[in-house]
């Protein structure tokens, strides 16, 4: 389970746990009959329904780690007298964690978090009737905090339904099953306190949370939330405490988007996501009357990729988006998120507000991954400086692991890199906190900065292998 202790205005986000969630009708979601709910026993109805498809998860991760340096290690005169150090450097060590899962089908793939599974070199399964499976990785997704693993197991296994996230209301009454601290088959209850957050954890990542007071804690990571019908509504993955347990803030992935991505995962063994080749902001109040909207919702186009989906559909800079394929868009993050969602190839339906007038488009959507050619000039654009990923060897030779940072491959000496003093061969970790695991995370953060905007970032000197911080000036 992820949790954020808070302290003061400081968010750190920590690997205590883990959990599960899982689906059957991908075509169906939430198609179940509704009936009549008696409240006196729902709560038992929905355990009763969903514990045999509920899995405890153990995982094992093997880690190599940098051994720590001694005094003296470096110095030339030691090494004179005392030649090499003789203790290795480096090191294997073994992290294991628990979480919760869900069996999504008869066949046993089963629905958890990335951050559970995602980096597991070993999976067991325990289903509620004491049966234990190892398992293998069908594949993940960090940027929903998603994974899917799978179970071989004789004869069909129970599994959940997935329900329909968009119809739940703040107030309705939910149930979290999970393994809290490795206590099996744990039920608890509470209602849903918000919709829409985003921004909890990583802010490139798709979130769309569901807010939620059930009980969560460490070990719940994956596990269901459900609604009084017995359907998965959510899938939990972080709270907000201070404590490290639950304080009545939790958050749980919505389970339309979480059936979406495990499709897409175990179709394919991995995520595939649309784009429109835009980079927007928010519609404020005085932005809205400025650009002659009636109300202060949907994302205003700041910049439109070259060739990219959005220039060769006609839009422009100053359109303010308000719906994509007839979905309603509140802000620059729920565009990120439905665009995200999009078939590739797909012709697509996107309205703007153009001068006071609304108009609608058609464009064919784009490839999240092939998007990297097209957003190259963005970050020489904004940075002053071209970008290359890690090699294995300079990770090695930084201290790096594989999905720590991009190199500097070129820099315009009076760019807002060049103009602090960076240099090629430089690397870049973090930017305004948020860490850098490659060119995919680097240029969808720069899609959303804008020019004259002062970013902090977080670097590595080639020459001296130290790290620091350092502010620096959009152009």
């Amino acid at each position: 389970m992820r949790y954020l202790r808070q302290s003061g205005a400081v968010l750190a986000v920590v690997l205590v746990g883990l959990v599960l969630v899982a689906s059957s009708s991908w075509g169906q979601v939430g198609a179940k009959k509704r009936q009549p709910v008696d409240l006196a026993s729902a709560i038992v109805q929905v355990a009763k329904q969903n514990i045999p498809a509920i899995v405890h998860i153990d995982v094992m991760e093997r880690q190599e780690v940098s051994s720590p340096s001694f005094p003296f290690e470096t110095d030339p005169l030691f090494r004179y007298f005392f030649g090499e150090p003789r203790t290795p450097k480096k090191y294997q060590r073994e992290l294991r964690g628990l979480g919760t899962g869900m069996i999504i089908d008869a066949n046993g793939n089963i629905l958890t978090n990335h951050h559970v599974a995602g980096g597991a070199t070993k999976i067991e399964v325990s289903l509620s009737d004491g049966r234990k499976f190892p398992a293998k990785l069908v594949g993940s997704d960090s940027k929903t905090d998603l994974a899917v693993i799978h179970v071989n197991a004789k004869g069909a296994l129970p599994y959940i339904t997935f329900g329909d996230s968009d119809r739940m209301e703040v107030g309705e009454w939910v149930i979290a099953i999970g393994h809290p601290r490795g206590l099996d088959q744990t039920v608890t209850q509470g209602i849903i306190s918000a919709k829409h957050r985003r921004g909890i954890t990583d802010p490139t990542s798709y979130q769309d949370f569901l807010q939620t007071d059930a009980a969560i804690n460490p070990g719940n990571s994956g596990g269901p939330l459900l609604n009084l019908y017995g359907e998965v509504i959510g899938v939990n993955t972080a709270i907000t405490s201070q404590s490290g347990g639950s304080e009545g803030i939790g958050f749980a992935i919505p389970s339309n988007m979480a059936a979406h991505v495990a499709k897409r995962i175990i179709t394919s063994g991995k995520v595939e996501r649309g784009w429109l080749g835009v980079s927007v902001q928010d519609v404020t109040p005085d932005l809205a009357k400025s650009l002659g909207a009636s109300v202060a919702r949907g994302a205003v186009v700041n910049d439109v990729v070259k060739g990219g989906p959005a220039d060769r559909g006609g839009l422009r800079k100053g359109d303010v988006i308000v719906a994509l394929q007839g979905n309603e868009i509140t802000d620059g993050s729920a565009l990120r998120n439905l665009a995200a969602l999009m078939p590739i190839g797909q012709d697509t339906r996107i309205s703007v507000v153009r001068e006071g007038r609304k108009q609608d488009f058609v464009l064919k959507m784009g490839n999240l991954q092939e998007a990297v050619k097209f957003t190259a000039d963005v970050t020489k654009e904004r940075f002053g400086a071209e970008m290359k990923a890690l090699t294995p060897k300079e990770a090695e030779r930084h201290g790096l692991g594989a999905k720590q940072g991009v190199v500097i491959a070129s820099v315009d000496p009076k760019g807002p890199l060049g103009s602090v003093g960076f240099e090629i061969g430089d690397v870049i970790l973090a930017i305004n906190g948020q860490a850098i695991t490659g060119l995919d995370t680097l240029m969808e953060l720069a899609a959303s900065l804008h020019p004259g905007e002062r970013v902090s970032l977080v670097a590595l000197d080639k020459r001296t292998g130290n790290t620091g911080s350092v502010q620096i000036v959009l152009r």
